[in-house]
């Protein structure tokens, strides 16, 4: 068979003045463009499940939701998308079967959304979607009826058995980031974090070595590739960070990664971190004060208990010269309208290098969202295209929904103007050169 995979990816939002305001200006639209450089991993390992005898072409959807007229000449389409996207993806499941192409859908929307994504697709994968595959794809060659493979019957994937992403099929493509995956899962429930709730997987670690094999196979392709950790929090295990940070030393890559705050109190990892070419960490750090996110992660309220200072932990990540990308969450049941300037203060007062800030969003299938349903406080339920994280679509509990709405667009006024980043950035820039 001809086997497509089509990514749809980038950033999404309806609110057309927060779109004007902060979508449009330097702080968010660089992590927008970074979005959308980037290729689906998932679809990459999928296609290195797919068993010998297949075509294989990567593709990506535009921006507008309209899909390569390529793709129609393949027998077989796997449609990866999130939540906000989801609508689009399925109008183009649509316009593919109608002329006769075989669709399949999976990730962590589909995984929740069973009947929906059935509408619109020949078949569904449930839960990791790469354990499922490999024997799907024979079946489906051979015209099963058979239309849902569900991976959660299964024990979780082993890690250390994941093939080499097909890195090949981007041969000749411009893209800037490479994503490379070194755990999955995260040990913390956050209540309103997809990744974690949805596959309900436990967090696992790969090998080193075969970390260090993806990325050879990437530098195949691109000879100093900028590799993004597609992880949700890498460095939770200390011991096992220093290991890969040693081993990436020789590599001479650089390098970005979502991780927690408690990277800040290993002054030894964090000196590894940036022998390694680590420039800069993704930290959902959600609120100013960590007293205020008490009881959102659901396993051990870490967020709540942590015990540093969360502006002197930022501070010393960037003096060992590496930047810190701090999210923020607004409309948190604990947060009154005086959060916005919070924030802002926070953002002046660390010189945090870059700041993101985003709207509480309740995705399908995570227990924020459940509650707020049963609450009545979800706006417009189903809409998942308000599933943006830049748009309100529920009740906040201190503050309207206009207050919410009309403080992120001040908040965005403040932040993003490139006096502002220039002047949070300046500290940074001239401080001396970390010793390595």
């Amino acid at each position: 068979m001809k086997i497509g995979f089509l990514a749809l990816s980038g950033l999404r939002a309806h609110d057309a003045k927060l779109l004007k305001l902060g979508l449009t200006l330097p702080g968010v639209i660089e992590r927008g463009k970074v979005l959308s450089a980037l290729p689906s991993l998932g679809l990459l390992y999928l296609a290195a499940a797919t068993p010998a005898g297949h075509e294989l072409h990567y593709f990506e959807a535009e921006r507008d939701g309209s899909e390569p007229t390529e793709v129609y000449d393949c027998d077989l389409v796997a449609i990866s998308t999130f939540s906000a996207q989801v609508f689009e993806a399925y109008a183009i499941a649509d316009r593919l079967r109608a002329k006769g192409v075989k669709v399949a859908m999976g990730g962590l929307h589909v995984t929740v959304e069973q009947g929906e994504a059935l509408e619109h697709a020949d078949f569904v994968f449930l839960g990791e979607g790469e354990q499922m595959w490999s024997e799907a794809v024979p079946e489906i060659e051979a015209s099963t009826t058979r239309r849902v493979w569900d991976a959660r019957d299964s024990p979780p994937i082993r890690v250390s058995s994941l093939p080499v992403p097909r890195y090949d099929l981007l041969a000749n493509r411009p893209y800037t980031r490479f994503p490379v995956q070194t755990t999955r899962g995260c040990p913390w429930r956050c209540d309103f974090c997809a990744s974690n709730v949805m596959l309900s997987q436990p967090y696992r670690k790969r090998p080193v070595a075969d970390v260090i094999r993806d990325i050879r196979a990437i530098k195949q392709i691109q000879r100093r590739p900028f590799v993004e950790f597609a992880d949700d929090n890498t460095f939770v295990d200390h011991q096992w960070g220093k290991r890969l940070c040693r081993e990436l030393i020789p590599e001479r890559i650089k390098w970005f990664t979502e991780t927690d705050i408690s990277v800040a109190d290993d002054d030894e990892l964090l000196a590894l971190m940036r022998q390694a070419g680590c420039k800069q960490v993704l930290i959902g750090l959600e609120s100013p004060e960590p007293k205020s996110l008490d009881g959102i992660e659901l396993r051990a309220n870490f967020k709540s208990r942590y015990q540093g200072d969360p502006r002197e932990a930022v501070k010393r990540i960037q003096s060992h010269g590496i930047t810190v990308n701090g999210c923020f969450i607004l409309g948190l049941d604990s947060q009154s309208p005086a959060i916005f300037e919070q924030v802002l203060q926070f953002a002046n007062e660390t010189g945090i290098w870059d700041v993101q800030i985003t709207i509480l969003t309740a995705f399908p299938g995570t227990p924020l969202y459940d509650r707020l349903l049963k609450d009545g406080r979800i706006l417009q339920p189903r809409r998942w295209d308000r599933c943006t994280l830049f748009d309100v679509n529920f009740e906040p509990l201190q503050m309207s929904v206009d207050e919410l709405r009309n403080g992120i667009y001040w908040l965005a006024e403040q932040l993003y103007t490139r006096e502002a980043i220039t002047r949070r950035r300046r500290s940074f820039l001239n401080a001396p050169a970390p010793q390595t």
